[in-house]
Parts: structure tokens; sequence; C-alpha cells
């Protein structure tokens, strides 16, 4: 029996000439722009004339392209090497996109998805598992398509946020950092027309600090914040910017809890951008903590993932989180 494993997300740019397409796609995905067609279309036209060339400027200070394709083909290596399947990966917005992976696996038995967001949002989970099952629906494949809804409170991915964030403290003591667990923002409206990303969000946060607790890491103290916000919206707060000047300790550790896999918004916006705030109000040593990556913790998370009998089995499952 064949079986596959595809491991999903948002994707980003693999060289500059691909900013624009990875704007434009994600700009017009009506969970993420829920206006109307035609006018989606418009607003993400205008929003992607306006961004683009600033963000290639953003993504030559990391090399010309998005760092996530590279973690994520580390995770597939790993993967492969503890599971009964074999181990592809798709990207939302950018290649490669959900059909050209299913082209490759539509003779498989068995298919199984597994979101690359520990959180259930309808911005990421839901845009990529609703696209999924439409591209598998056409191929004939969704009766042997299964997937996992989120796992933030999985006791092996927490391990692993703990192990990263002790490599950020490099054997110094904790109690001289702050601790903040930064998620990427949405808007305030998205989680008023009932979205749960906030909510488990929130949830890990407590699974996170047990975590850490029963590790024996104890911080001076531990704080959560959104990052990523843009335009004139109300988002989601405490936006992170406001949260680091509110910080007794000189000394702070980020750790991207949004994240299972380093992406430009680590690697540039929390790296580059945020660490330039600190410094400018008076924080003197400033760190971002990898994510999980392909860490063995998170890879033997993923493999129970995929061994559980948690699997969802049918696109409706995923409209009633």
């Amino acid at each position: 029996m064949k079986k596959a494993i595809i491991l999903m997300n948002m994707g980003g740019p693999n060289n500059l000439d691909e900013v624009k397409t990875f704007l434009s796609n994600m700009f017009n995905d009506k969970y993420i722009i829920t206006a109307p067609q035609p006018i989606r279309a418009m607003i993400a036209f205008l929003i992607t004339s306006l961004r683009t060339k600033h963000a290639k400027a953003n993504y030559e200070l990391i090399g010309g392209k998005s760092p996530i394709v590279g973690y994520t083909k580390n995770i597939v290596s790993e993967l492969e090497k503890v599971v009964d399947a074999d181990v592809f990966f798709s990207m939302r917005y950018t290649p490669p996109f959900i059909d050209e992976v299913l082209n490759k696996i539509k003779d498989y038995d068995e298919i199984c998805a597994i979101p690359m967001y520990p959180h259930y949002s309808s911005t990421t989970t839901l845009s990529s598992i609703e696209e999924l099952y439409k591209k598998a629906n056409n191929m004939g494949l969704n009766k042997k398509t299964t997937y996992i809804k989120h796992y933030y409170s999985d006791e092996l991915y927490n391990k692993a946020i703990v192990e990263r964030i002790k490599d950020a403290l490099c054997g110094e003591n904790p109690n001289d950092f702050d601790l903040v667990f930064s998620a990427h923002g949405l808007t305030q409206k998205i989680i008023d027309n009932g979205d749960v990303y906030q909510k488990h969000i929130k949830k890990n946060l407590f699974f996170a600090r047990k975590a850490l607790m029963n590790a024996g890491v104890n911080f001076a103290s531990t704080h959560l914040a959104y990052q990523s916000r843009v335009g004139p919206m109300e988002w989601i707060k405490p936006y992170l910017e406001d949260k680091l000047k509110t910080l007794k300790k000189k000394k702070v550790i980020i750790y991207p809890i949004a994240f299972t896999v380093d992406n430009s918004e680590t690697e540039f916006e929390l790296d580059i951008e945020y660490r330039e705030i600190a410094e400018n109000i008076g924080i003197k040593d400033y760190r971002v903590a990898k994510a999980p990556n392909n860490h063995p913790l998170f890879i033997e998370s993923l493999k129970n993932l995929y061994n559980s009998s948690n699997k969802e089995t049918a696109l409706k499952n995923i409209l009633k989180d």
C-alpha cells in the first residue's frame, strides 16, 4: 500500500521574481481579503502594486528568497526516515502548489495532509485544506484524503518549543530574561467573525508555559504579543512593539509561537525589523529563538500526528472548529 504525507504551508517566494506572485495569490485569497469579487481582486492588485518593491528589498536582506522551502525540505527528509509513507510538501501561494503535488501521488492509496499551522484559522488551515479538497475532488482523490486540523496542545510539539528557547538562552540564566511569545496577528474583524485562532494561541501559551515549568526553565516573566500588523484596520492586541516597551528586563527572548517553520516573518521581521525597535527602546540583549523546524522532537510529533486516530476525513469537518 502506497501512503503519502503532504506538509502544507503558506509558502514564500523562491526568488525575487516570485514576490509579486506570492503577494497577488495571498491577497486574492477570500479568507485573507474577505471582500467579494471583483472588489477583492481590485484590493489585491492595489496592495500588490504598492508592496512588491518594498517586499523585494526585504527579501534581499535575507538572501533573495524566503527560507521556508529550505527548512521544509529538511523536515521532509527527517520525517521520511520515521514514517511508513512518502513525504511531500505544498505551498498555498507559491510553488509547489497542491495540484502539482497531487498529480505526483494520484495513484497512492492513502493521502494525509498535515498543515504546518499548529493553530486553526480560516486564513491558514481552512484556506489550505479547502484548496486541497477542491483539487483532490477534481482528481477523484477525496475518499482517500485525510488531514490533521490542529495540534497546539501536543506534548512533543511543546517540548520542541522549550528546546528551541533553551537554544536561544545559550546556557544563561532564564531569570535574567523576559520571554515574549510572538504570534502572527489577524485583524480584529476576522476574530469577531468567529475565527478561533486567538483562542488557540492562548491555549498554546498555557501548554508552552507548562512545558517550560516541567523543564525547570523559569523566566523573569512571560508574555504574549502579536506581530505583522499592516494597514489601518484594528488588529488583535497587544502589538509586539508596544509589549517590548513594557518589559522590565533589558534582555528578551522572542519565540515565534505561530510558526513551526522559520520564514520571512521570523528571519526578517522579528530578527531585523523588531530588533531595531528593541535596540531603539534600550533593550540590550534581544534574541529570536528558532521555530521547531526539523528538531527531533517536532519530527516525532509529526510522526505521532500521522499515526494518530485524530485525522479528519471530510472537508465539512473543518468548518466545525
